[in-house]
Protein backbone atom coordinates (compact mmCIF):
# COMPACT_ATOMS: atom_id res chain seq x y z
CA UNK A 1 0.00 0.00 0.00
CA UNK A 2 1.04 3.52 -0.34
CA UNK A 3 0.38 6.81 1.26
CA UNK A 4 0.37 8.48 -1.63
CA UNK A 5 -2.77 11.43 -1.90
CA UNK A 6 -3.26 13.13 -5.12
CA UNK A 7 -4.83 16.57 -4.87
CA UNK A 8 -7.45 16.34 -8.43
CA UNK A 9 -9.02 20.32 -9.07
CA UNK A 10 -12.65 19.44 -11.06
CA UNK A 11 -14.15 23.17 -9.96
CA UNK A 12 -16.61 24.65 -12.04
CA UNK A 13 -16.99 20.79 -13.91
CA UNK A 14 -20.81 19.59 -14.37
CA UNK A 15 -21.60 16.01 -13.63
CA UNK A 16 -20.74 13.48 -15.37
CA UNK A 17 -16.79 15.52 -15.80
CA UNK A 18 -16.10 15.13 -11.93
CA UNK A 19 -16.63 11.34 -11.78
CA UNK A 20 -14.76 11.07 -15.17
CA UNK A 21 -11.59 12.85 -14.32
CA UNK A 22 -11.74 11.02 -10.92
CA UNK A 23 -11.77 7.88 -12.50
CA UNK A 24 -9.17 8.14 -15.08
CA UNK A 25 -6.74 9.43 -12.14
CA UNK A 26 -7.78 6.71 -9.95
CA UNK A 27 -7.07 4.29 -12.78
CA UNK A 28 -3.66 5.07 -13.18
CA UNK A 29 -2.64 5.05 -9.80
CA UNK A 30 -1.83 1.75 -7.52
CA UNK A 31 -3.90 0.69 -4.81
CA UNK A 32 -3.73 2.23 -1.49
CA UNK A 33 -3.64 5.52 -3.49
CA UNK A 34 -5.81 7.98 -2.07
CA UNK A 35 -7.38 10.85 -4.47
CA UNK A 36 -8.35 14.74 -2.90
CA UNK A 37 -10.84 15.84 -5.19
CA UNK A 38 -12.35 19.24 -4.98
CA UNK A 39 -15.61 20.30 -6.97
CA UNK A 40 -18.13 23.26 -7.20
CA UNK A 41 -20.93 20.67 -8.64
CA UNK A 42 -23.18 19.59 -5.55
CA UNK A 43 -23.63 16.66 -7.41
CA UNK A 44 -20.81 15.16 -6.63
CA UNK A 45 -21.75 14.06 -3.23
CA UNK A 46 -23.95 11.51 -4.30
CA UNK A 47 -22.38 10.53 -7.72
CA UNK A 48 -18.84 10.00 -6.08
CA UNK A 49 -19.62 7.92 -3.50
CA UNK A 50 -21.97 6.13 -5.45
CA UNK A 51 -19.33 5.30 -8.15
CA UNK A 52 -17.16 4.13 -4.88
CA UNK A 53 -19.66 1.67 -4.31
CA UNK A 54 -19.99 0.41 -8.02
CA UNK A 55 -16.13 0.39 -8.22
CA UNK A 56 -15.02 -0.68 -4.66
CA UNK A 57 -13.60 2.05 -3.70
CA UNK A 58 -13.67 3.99 -0.68
CA UNK A 59 -14.58 7.30 0.67
CA UNK A 60 -12.34 8.29 3.10
CA UNK A 61 -13.87 11.54 3.63
CA UNK A 62 -16.35 14.41 2.74
CA UNK A 63 -17.39 17.54 3.30
CA UNK A 64 -18.40 21.17 2.00
CA UNK A 65 -16.38 24.17 2.69
CA UNK A 66 -16.72 27.72 1.20
CA UNK A 67 -19.26 26.44 -1.51
CA UNK A 68 -16.68 23.46 -2.36
CA UNK A 69 -17.09 20.00 -2.19
CA UNK A 70 -14.29 18.16 -1.34
CA UNK A 71 -14.22 14.35 -1.18
CA UNK A 72 -11.25 11.78 -0.55
CA UNK A 73 -11.46 8.27 -2.48
CA UNK A 74 -8.57 5.68 -1.43
CA UNK A 75 -8.38 3.14 -4.22
CA UNK A 76 -8.80 -0.30 -2.97
CA UNK A 77 -7.89 -2.57 -5.79
CA UNK A 78 -8.32 -3.85 -9.59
Amino acid sequence: MTNTIIELDARRLFCPMPVIRLQDCINRQPTGTRVKITCTDPGVMNDIPTWCRINRHEVISSHEQDNEYIIVVEKIGE
